[in-house]
């Protein structure tokens, strides 16, 4: 496996050749294009996603249909698992499993979360950096370079179509500029034949909406000491955790890229210091004054472990 990732990288990586992008064409105003495009094109992918994990292959065909969007998400090796979107609601359909509905505006499992990004709020905190040009998929593409200001964080390359603006490419790379993950496609089309594809969606029969558990409000007493530049508290709750019988209270933040969650309850026999990472995630874990502080998220083990050694005890906030 680890052989497939490397060719892979090393063949991306020699497609790309130096050229400036357009002046009058700003690197942040691609970005935003790109944006747009992905949530207003009628277009299907396919694509690969690879990782530490494995190779995925997918396809995701994405239609705008009396100004509602009609999303579809399909692997394409192994089990059927497909995704729909209609609207503001996301229908689950997976093998072993009785298909639910969820509330989203986007099938979080398809695109790479970046693409979904407010970059008019993400520049505050990165700097986008054009690279020059290269050729993925058969097109000609615009590459720019997203770097946390800090350091704090992971960075992204970014492939996009030159005419459509559609992302084709994206690499998320960690501080030594190793690839942790890559989005690639393999073909696309953009034209009104996918949308007739999607029509049917328009009538057909999702399963109910799954209703999510009420979190309880309460007062934390502690606090972060420390979080990243941008990273803003999104919601907090207090939830049981059956599988741990015991309460964990939740902070969830996000600087509009990544995100984590800083979760603090009672250590038990179990509890113990721990540092986990698989790609993107990491998981970190401090025991402190009979306490567990574990983080989770899309962030360098070292901006982790800064973090939860941060954290204040006993302060309401």
């Amino acid at each position: 496996m680890k052989q497939l990732w490397c060719a892979v990288s090393l063949m991306a990586g020699s497609l790309m050749y130096s050229s400036v992008a357009p002046a009058e064409t700003t690197s942040g105003a691609l970005l935003q294009q790109m944006e747009q495009a992905s949530q207003s094109l009628n277009y299907e992918l396919a694509y690969i996603n690879v990782s530490r994990l494995g190779i995925e292959s997918l396809r995701y065909r994405h239609a705008v249909l009396n100004d509602k969007v009609y999303a579809q998400l399909l692997q394409m090796d192994g089990p059927r698992r497909e995704v729909i979107q209609r609207g503001k609601e996301v229908s689950y359909f997976e093998p072993g499993l009785e298909p639910f509905t969820l509330t989203s505006d986007h099938i979080v499992d398809s695109l790479p979360s970046l693409v979904f990004a407010d970059f008019q709020q993400v520049a505050e905190n990165y700097d986008f950096v054009p690279v020059g040009r290269a050729r993925i998929a058969d097109q000609l593409c615009e590459v720019v370079r997203i770097v946390a200001r800090d350091g704090t964080r992971y960075s992204y390359i970014v492939w996009l179509d030159s005419e459509t603006k559609l992302p084709l490419r994206i690499d998320l790379l960690d501080h030594d500029g190793e690839t942790l993950e890559q989005y690639r496609v393999v073909s696309f089309a953009v034209d009104d034949g996918v949308r007739r594809m999607m029509q049917g969606l328009e009538k057909a029969n999702m399963p109910p909406s799954f209703s999510m558990p009420v979190a309880e409000k309460v007062t934390f007493n502690w606090k972060p000491g420390w979080i990243p530049a941008g990273m803003k508290e999104l919601t907090e709750s207090r939830r049981r955790i059956p599988a741990l019988n015991k309460l964990v209270d939740s902070r969830l933040y996000s600087d509009g890229l990544f995100t984590f969650s800083i979760n603090v309850s009672a250590a038990d026999k179990n509890s113990v210091p721990q540092l986990l990472r698989t790609g993107r995630r990491t998981v970190q874990t401090e025991i402190r004054d009979n306490t567990e502080i574990t983080l989770v998220g899309e962030i360098p083990p070292s901006t982790a472990k800064r973090i939860t050694d941060g954290v204040i005890l006993g302060a309401a906030r």
